[in-house]
């Protein structure tokens, strides 16, 4: 049996090969990177003192509340009226607003000076259906 103690060499030939090997017993860590960036109340990894919410747990337990699954139905429903697979997100947040949601309070997410937050009346329209009014005006 023959053994394999050549270093990795750099030259062309060795296509896809790591030039360096880093040993985790050495202390090296992969997360021990670059910092992470600025919270924005969207991480999903749990650490110490961070629990699941009932809201988290009941979904991934396979048990939906009746507002994911109303969600999980519209979508599919949007998927097979329109043939898509994949839907972009401006398509999703169409279904969303025409399940009635809107932005009634300000967001609890940190997104930075990226993104300017606005409130909205609770009756206000969808945005994305035709109005009668814009029927009229069509015709």
């Amino acid at each position: 049996m023959a053994e394999h103690n050549e270093p990795l060499s750099d030259d062309s030939s060795s296509h896809g090969r790591r030039k360096t090997i880093v040993d985790r017993r050495a202390g090296l860590a992969r997360r021990d990177g670059p910092t992470p960036a600025p919270a924005t109340n969207l991480e999903r990894r749990r650490g110490p003192g961070r629990r699941r919410t009932d809201f988290m747990r009941a979904a991934e337990e396979g048990e939906m509340t009746q507002e994911q699954f109303m969600f999980v139905m519209a979508i599919d429903s949007f998927k097979r009226v329109n043939d898509l697979t994949f839907p972009t997100w401006t398509e999703i947040l169409e279904v969303i607003r025409k399940l009635g949601y809107r932005k009634t309070m300000a967001s609890e997410l940190n997104l930075g000076s990226r993104v300017e937050d606005w409130t909205e009346r609770p009756d206000s329209a969808d945005g994305v259906s035709k109005t009668s009014d814009e029927d009229a005006e069509a015709a």
